[in-house]
Parts: structure tokens; C-alpha cells; sequence
């Protein structure tokens, strides 16, 4: 099982669009609205460099907008 972190924010069509990729494919994620949650804006900024959204955290595995391939890759989802 993994351990699949978002952070999004509610405005961000990527963001929408990797989860419903992740809900399509049965991955289970947790949530992390960075645009309400000052805390987790914080992590995500210091855990990838970036204040652009969407980023992904798959068991310490940091990857920076919907790079679906190399989602999928670390995921091991099939196409």
C-alpha cells in the first residue's frame, strides 16, 4: 500500500484533474488544501521548492504537477 499525499488547493483544475486520476485507478490519498491550511503549504514548499500546485508525495517521493507517467510509474498503474 502506499502513502499518496496531495497538496491542492480548491481553484486548481490540475489538481482536480490528479484526483480523479488517483480515485479512476482506486489510490487512496490524503487531502492537503494548501490555499486553507497554512501548515501544509508550509510542508509542501519545503518539501519541493515550490509554491505551484498541484504536488504529490508518494511514500517520500516528491513530484511537482500532474506528471502522470511518472506518477503512474511510482504507482504502478497500468495504462
Amino acid at each position: 500500500m502506499f502513502k499518496v499525499r496531495v497538496f491542492s488547493t480548491s481553484s486548481c483544475p490540475y489538481c482536480f484533474t490528479l484526483k480523479e486520476f488517483l480515485k479512476a485507478n482506486n489510490i487512496e490519498f490524503e487531502e492537503l488544501d494548501v490555499g486553507q491550511d497554512e501548515e501544509a503549504r508550509k510542508e509542501m514548499i519545503e518539501k519541493s521548492g515550490q509554491m505551484g500546485v498541484p504536488v504529490v508525495e508518494i511514500d517520500s517521493q516528491i513530484v511537482v504537477g500532474f506528471d502522470k507517467e511518472r506518477i503512474s510509474k511510482l504507482l504502478n498503474i497500468k495504462s
